[in-house]
């Protein structure tokens, strides 16, 4: 049996696993409360977790790391300086406890976005640094375990084989199957035979030469994908085989804010709040305690999806909404700017 996502609501999950991967980052399973249930999901995609911390319910987008159909989702977190959601789960959560997830979501994943078919053979090149293992591992899971018989080839980078997520798994994973490869870079390589350097394009073709035959998906931290993104350009790469994931909200060079008040009504909570023009619709619906989820901050979830009834706001993305949401006057508020008093519902 399959477990249920309630449409964009919140579930309850148990923590019934928690694993170091390394010094700094933990693997987490969770799983249904009262009986096993297979999850489903899109590889590559991810998860809104919610914890309370200090009697406050914080959401959190996190990659599942896990394969498809498994009696467990799996997600890995690694500590981040002043990271309240991350380093909490890495400090007290324990198994047993429960957390609030809302259902998968993304658009970068490997059904939506298969790798193409050149001559009957599907080739995809998985590029990763630090935690962003995460969703191409599940893609590279997915792969090996449906039989799909892509080529793949898995190019990571890190510090060292003791800061390499997986790093065991990784190398079972190149040694029994032989249409995985992976091709391990790293800047301390003692102790193994992978090679050491950092990542530029010259690296790109000579571990992996027929990259532009591939495929490619990218995760990591946004400084790595966007050199990473150059160095396929430079390489002449067909970006319209190019796949990456980012939590990284999007510039807001053009707004500031105004020294013009405005008025955000929520009636169905009894509110009236007074902001700025300029600011962020989510800051000003948390700050009034409304119970507004606000997890990637990048308007890549959907979770703080809301509908504006009245006045404007300046939005950065729409990513996750639908032609009609966007025509009923749905936002995502992490992306928007308050430019006029407004009239809004939640959720």
């Amino acid at each position: 049996m399959f477990f249920e996502w309630q449409a964009n609501q919140a579930v309850t999950l148990r923590c019934v696993g928690k694993y170091a991967e390394t010094h700094d980052a933990v693997s987490i399973r969770l799983s249904e409360l009262s009986e096993s249930l297979l999850f489903q999901f899109k590889p590559g995609q991810f998860i809104n977790l919610g914890v309370e911390i200090a009697g406050k319910m914080e959401f959190r987008a996190y990659s599942i790391s896990s394969a498809v159909e498994d009696e467990h989702l799996q997600l890995t977190i690694k500590r981040v300086a002043g990271g309240k959601v991350s380093n909490y789960i890495i400090d007290s959560l324990l198994p047993g406890d429960t957390v609030q997830a809302l259902p998968p979501a993304g658009d970068f994943n490997c059904i939506d976005h298969p790798p193409q078919t050149i001559n009957g053979h599907a080739k995809a090149l998985l590029i990763s640094a630090g935690c962003g293992v995460t969703p191409v591992f599940s893609m590279a899971a997915y792969w090996l375990n449906n039989r799909d018989n892509v080529d793949i080839a898995f190019l990571h980078i890190a510090r060292s084989p003791e800061e390499t997520i997986y790093f065991d798994q990784l190398e079972t994973l190149d040694a029994i199957y032989p249409n995985f490869r992976l091709e391990l870079l790293l800047k301390n390589n003692h102790g193994t035979s992978h090679p050491q350097g950092r990542l530029n394009a010259d690296w790109i073709t000579q571990l992996v030469p027929d990259f532009k035959e591939r495929t490619i998906y990218l995760c990591g931290p946004n400084q790595f994908m966007l050199d990473t993104q150059q160095y396929l350009k430079q390489l002449d790469f067909d970006m319209n085989q190019f796949y990456q994931e980012s939590f990284t909200p999007a510039p807001r060079e053009d707004v500031q804010l105004s020294d013009e008040n405005t008025m955000v009504a929520v009636p169905d909570f009894s509110q009236s709040i007074q902001a700025r023009k300029g600011q962020v619709l989510a800051d000003v619906l948390e700050g009034a305690g409304l119970p507004v989820i606000v997890a990637c901050r990048s308007g890549i979830c959907g979770s703080c999806k809301c509908k504006v009834r009245a006045g404007s706001v300046s939005s950065t993305s729409q990513e996750t909404l639908t032609p009609e949401e966007i025509e009923q006057g749905y936002v995502l508020a992490c992306s928007s700017t308050i430019q006029s008093d407004l009239d809004v519902q939640i959720g």
